[in-house]
């Protein structure tokens, strides 16, 4: 892989989100280099066919560059690195058990990039005021200083598109209501309004694109808290890929394939598709509904997201903080104090009581 050395001090420049540009991160120096110079290629980053890519696995892979790669034992994550920065523990869980990586073949080339625009500092202050704002995390959580443990990392991700089409059939129900009379505790006569549903057949269709439906291929990172700080804005703000924005960070090995992928993305384009075909029956309820569906121009890219990630051990668990690197959404596990948690069910039910005494005194 080239270098790309400072003019003034002969460091390795590195991506720095703020300055969007490359730095040396000993002397500070800026280099005069622009994503803009590596956009000039549209076919850079346009979809590729779906269909093709499964039918012949081994096109387009490989880094293109001299990289190498470990996997954690303990949460099983592969890093990608610049062959002179070196590992000693893993970036997703903190652990030292990482060993170097050599099987299952060479990855697909990530075709494009979202650049890391949030930077550290920014990124600290804000999880500073997440961890303030947790009433019920140990005291000893907010006092720790966790960001020391921040790390910045471009995650694997796969983005579809496809044109949908789908026709369903339901029965559609309506409200309505007749007035009957009964007898209450104390024998008299009272009317009330009785709800019935009217069934009848119900059919339609409708069409709808897909636009970069985000499939996360990670496995070092909670997927329940990407899916919080997504979306990343893969339609619009992608650079083609180049070695330089990634030069000085981790990047994950995707360890969901583009097959597997592709089967994650089809059954949440089938539940999307369920949603609106639910929305277009009408009336005011529905029963047995079924789905014909069709897809059709299936595309894929293979993009890197930007992500910062803080990782710590309370207790025998581990927690995440995660970070959108380009939009700052922030997303995060904590453990619970419980012993503030029983004070506060404690006080909550001393006020109850304090108010029912004053009630029945009244």
């Amino acid at each position: 892989m080239g270098k790309h050395p400072c003019p003034e001090c002969g460091g390795n420049l590195e991506w720095h989100p703020q300055a969007q540009n490359l730095r040396c991160p000993y002397c500070g120096t800026t280099a005069p280099w622009s994503p803009s110079a590596h956009a000039d290629d549209p076919s850079a980053i346009a979809e590729q066919d779906l269909l093709q890519a499964l039918r012949n696995p081994a096109s387009g892979r490989g880094w293109g560059q001299e990289r190498y790669e470990v996997e954690c034992q303990n949460c099983r994550a592969i890093s990608v690195f610049d062959a002179q920065r070196t590992a000693q523990r893993c970036d997703f869980c903190g652990s030292p058990a990482i060993v170097a990586h050599t099987g299952g073949g060479e990855a697909i080339t990530p075709q494009s990039i979202l650049p890391f625009k949030i930077s550290n500092g920014q990124i600290r202050d804000r999880i500073r005021q997440w961890y303030g704002s947790r009433w019920f995390a140990p005291n000893k959580l907010k006092t720790a200083a966790l960001t020391d443990t921040l790390h910045g990392i471009y995650l694997p991700y796969w983005t579809f598109d496809a044109h949908a089409s789908a026709q369903w059939q339901a029965q559609a129900g309506y409200y309505y209501y007749t007035t009957e009379t009964y007898r209450d505790n104390n024998g008299n006569v009272q009317t009330r309004q009785v709800q019935h549903t009217r069934w009848e057949p119900a059919a339609g269709q409708l069409q709808h694109f897909f636009d970069d439906a985000l499939v996360p291929g990670t496995a070092g990172v909670h997927r329940a808290l990407l899916r919080q700080i997504e979306p990343f804005p893969t339609t619009t703000d992608l650079q083609p890929y180049s070695p330089e924005f990634v030069r000085g960070w981790t990047v994950e090995r995707y360890q969901i394939n583009l097959g597997q992928a592709a089967k994650i993305n089809e059954e949440d384009m089938d539940h999307t598709l369920r949603s609106l075909c639910i929305r277009q029956i009408p009336g005011d309820t529905w029963r047995n509904l079924s789905m014909q569906r069709q897809y059709q121009g299936r595309s894929f890219k293979h993009v890197l997201v930007p992500v910062w990630l803080v990782s710590y051990t309370y207790g025998a668990k581990t927690f995440q903080i995660v970070a959108n690197g380009y939009t700052g959404a922030i997303a995060g596990e904590r453990p619970y104090s419980w012993v503030k948690i029983s004070l506060a069910v404690l006080a909550a039910l001393l006020f109850l009581g304090l108010l029912l005494a004053v009630m029945q005194n009244a």
